[in-house]
């Protein structure tokens, strides 16, 4: 006999086992499906998605391995640390990342152990409605359910004529696995992945190039943030990063890549000892019968949904990667939430206006809300105050004063738009913005609430006083 439950969740990544756990809180009977294995030596199915597995946390731990290689070996200096004989074991580094990766996901287990949750292994697909309810197959079960809430997230996308093969050509899972320094690094596409896999590689000694099609850098973040990056990264950091890139043709050798392309100046060819495809993502529709039952999907293969993630189908939900929005794990999780909040019959919320965004390079870039070339396209009157890193104590202490806060507030009503940062800890700042956004706060509520000195946050701080033209201390 099926089994049966109130919600079936299809996908264990972030927006699905979040989804899962939230509704079985809210006294629903609960299952979440996942197939993937990625990396489990016994090849079983391992919750956790792109973003546990392959994405976010693997490679912030490379990244932050590497960068304290780079403080060892550039910054230490400067605090009167002396270090000598300091050399890089990378095998070393891609264990650490993948135990971290292994108690993460083993993690998930044990929440939905505590919280009823049923793992089924096996990839979810619809059958078909009857009486109200939705037959599904699990692997080679057949389960039944009331609500279906799809979370199958999204796989890195490929380009036609080059092949990925993970060995010299690797896409962000095979970048994670590289076990040894490539001495020339090539990354076709200047976004949030080929960054943060550039600076890593970059700072373990690796002469990198980076290759975009797009003719501006970092094109959906505020232009003064932009500037202050391309700087930093191209002229302090070395990263040689060409835009308006058209590539012809890559071909492979005995242990090297030939790329050939075009830009500005013609022709060119470069040869790397191995390349990185980080040109975005594409949803995973596939496997699920979508078409036999009718669930709609847009052009680029996403699952068509409303406001509150419904689908066109009848109590069938779609959270994540998997749907319209960027392709963050806390938005795919904070629509986790609110969808099964609406199954369990409450309102529900996630506010697309506020969530953040976040590269973690060094100095880390964060921002939320609008940008200042969105409000003068929309033709919003606006304010803005920004301030540098370099007037903070906090920050000039720790010998890290790249960057600046910027603040963006309507120039009638005062009310917060947007907030940009680059700089150390830039991810963690941003939340202070956010949660200042949720709550309609103006620059002058922000300027008016006390911060810790000496802190960075001072410098957010600073940033909502230059609103109005009074920082204290620039």
């Amino acid at each position: 006999m099926a089994q049966e439950f109130d919600v079936l969740v299809i996908g264990g990544g972030p927006a699905g086992y979040v989804a899962a756990i939230r509704a079985a809180q809210l006294g629903l009977k609960a299952a979440c499906c996942e197939s993937a294995a990625y990396a489990d030596p016994k090849g079983e199915p391992r919750l956790g998605g792109t973003c546990l597995n392959v994405g976010c946390i693997p490679s912030k731990a490379l990244l932050y391995s590497s960068e304290l290689y780079d403080h060892a070996t550039h910054a230490f200096v400067m605090h009167g640390i002396k270090v000598e004989g300091v050399s890089i074991d990378v095998p070393s580094m891609i264990r650490r990342k993948d135990n971290i990766v292994t108690q993460l996901t083993s993690g998930i287990k044990g929440l939905f152990k505590k919280y009823k949750v049923t793992f089924l292994a096996g990839h979810g697909s619809f059958v078909a409605e009857a009486d109200g309810l939705w037959k599904m197959k699990v692997g080679n079960e057949d389960v039944v359910a009331k609500h279906v809430i799809v979370a199958t997230g999204s796989r890195a996308r490929h380009l036609p004529g080059i092949p990925v093969d993970n060995v010299n050509i690797v896409d962000n899972e095979g970048a994670l696995k590289t076990e040894s320094v490539p001495k020339r690094l090539g990354v076709i596409g200047a976004g949030v992945i080929g960054l943060e896999m550039g600076s890593v590689w970059k700072r373990l000694g690796s002469e990198v190039t980076i290759l975009e099609a797009l003719p501006d850098f970092l094109a959906a973040a505020d232009q003064a943030v932009a500037k202050e990056a391309w700087k930093v990264f191209t002229k302090k950091q070395g990263l040689n990063i060409q835009l308006g890139v058209q590539i012809k043709e890559v071909t492979t050798g005995p242990n090297t890549v030939s790329v050939k392309y075009e830009n500005d100046e013609g022709d060119q060819v470069l040869e790397f000892d191995k390349l990185v495809v980080a040109v975005g993502r594409t949803p995973n529709t596939e496997g699920l019968n979508a078409a036999a039952v009718g669930l709609k999907l847009d052009a680029r293969g996403r699952i068509e949904v409303d406001d509150h993630c419904s689908t066109n189908l009848r109590n069938v939900w779609a959270v994540g990667d998997v749907v319209r929005g960027p392709m963050l794990a806390h938005k795919g999780m904070e629509e986790g939430v609110m969808v099964a909040e609406c199954i369990a019959g409450q309102a529900g919320h996630c506010n697309y206006d506020t969530i953040p965004w976040v590269i973690y390079t060094q100095p880390e870039i964060a921002w939320v809300g609008k940008t200042e070339q969105d409000l003068k396209a929309a033709g919003i009157p606006f304010k803005a105050g920004q301030i540098p890193f370099m007037a903070n104590g906090r920050a000039l202490g720790q010998g890290d004063t790249t960057g600046f806060v910027k603040v963006l507030a309507h120039a009638e009503t005062d009310q917060i738009l947007g907030a940009h940062i680059i700089g150390t800890n830039a991810s963690e700042l941003i939340a202070e913005a956010v949660v200042a956004m949720e709550f309609g706060a103006s620059s002058e509520d922000l300027a008016r609430t006390a911060h810790a000195h000496p802190t960075l946050s001072e410098v957010m701080h600073e940033a909502a006083l230059a609103v109005d033209k009074r920082s204290l201390h620039f």
